[in-house]
């Protein structure tokens, strides 16, 4: 399928160009309370829906990692972004590996937050089906992500996050994108790679751990670091939004020019 016109928001007039994608369960709203604190002098935040989610609910596609990566690099040579850095939550950290992969001389450092490693994500059959009936079940994603920043977030939090997750993700995308983040394994297309790459994981996030990363983020990436918040789930935008921005700025920021 031909690439599409990614709905996107423009935060900042930086030099550094950012483009950042959201995970599985929300739109580019995901990244709404880093917003305020964003340093927009140093760098320029491109956040961007993907097929299926926020302003592109209704764009038909095939929903995989692969797809949204060529939909990002047509976005990017549409804006004249010769090169950029990347940031990606959960299964958007598939996808801005995916492009990583696609495009490795544009990529200048890559950031995963709680990021679906390159290996994908197997699940015993209890999970998968939690998380395949998710699409259709709120209950379902209320326990994932409840489950995911530890069970200590207040009801009306996880009531939020889920309300979100309804509002602004299409079930059948949903359903389909997990297939490809969670089952696709593209390793071998970005081991060995020397781009700088950092993992940030949560500590109350028993799914992308920090031990996790160490297993296959460490091992792709010959440049790459992990570090762990210890306030954090799986949704560090929302629970430590200002250590986020610190950890992820500081990394980009080591990387800087003009």
């Amino acid at each position: 399928m031909a690439p599409f016109l990614l709905p996107h928001s423009l935060h900042g007039s930086g030099p550094h160009r950012i483009i950042a994608v959201h995970g599985w369960l929300a739109d580019r709203a995901a990244y709404a309370a880093t917003l305020p604190d964003l340093d927009r002098e140093s760098f320029s935040y491109l956040f961007v829906d993907l097929r299926g989610y926020g302003e592109a609910m209704a764009a038909p596609g095939a929903y995989t990692t692969s797809e949204g990566a060529a939909d990002i690099l047509a976005l990017a040579d549409r804006l004249g972004w010769d090169s950029f850095s990347l940031v990606g939550h959960s299964m958007g950290g598939a996808v801005v590996q995916r492009v990583l992969a696609a495009a490795p001389h544009r990529v200048r450092r890559l950031v995963g937050i709680s990021p679906v490693p390159a290996s994908g994500l197997k699940m015993p059959p209890e999970q998968w089906e939690l998380f395949a009936s998710a699409a259709e079940k709120p209950e379902n994603r209320r326990v994932i992500i409840d489950t995911t920043t530890g069970s200590v977030r207040p009801a009306a939090w996880l009531d939020r996050m889920v309300d979100r997750s309804l509002a602004r993700s299409e079930p059948v995308a949903l359903r389909a994108w997990l297939d490809s983040w969670a089952g696709e394994d593209f390793t071998v297309e970005v081991a060995g790679s020397e781009t700088p790459a950092l993992a940030v994981t949560g500590a109350l996030d028993p799914a992308i751990s920090a031990e996790l990363m160490r297993q296959t983020w460490l091992r792709c990436y010959r440049r790459g670091e992990v570090v762990e918040l210890a306030c954090a789930g799986h949704h560090a935008m929302d629970e430590s939004p200002l250590q986020l921005i610190r950890t992820v700025e500081d990394f980009l920021r080591a990387g800087a020019r003009v």
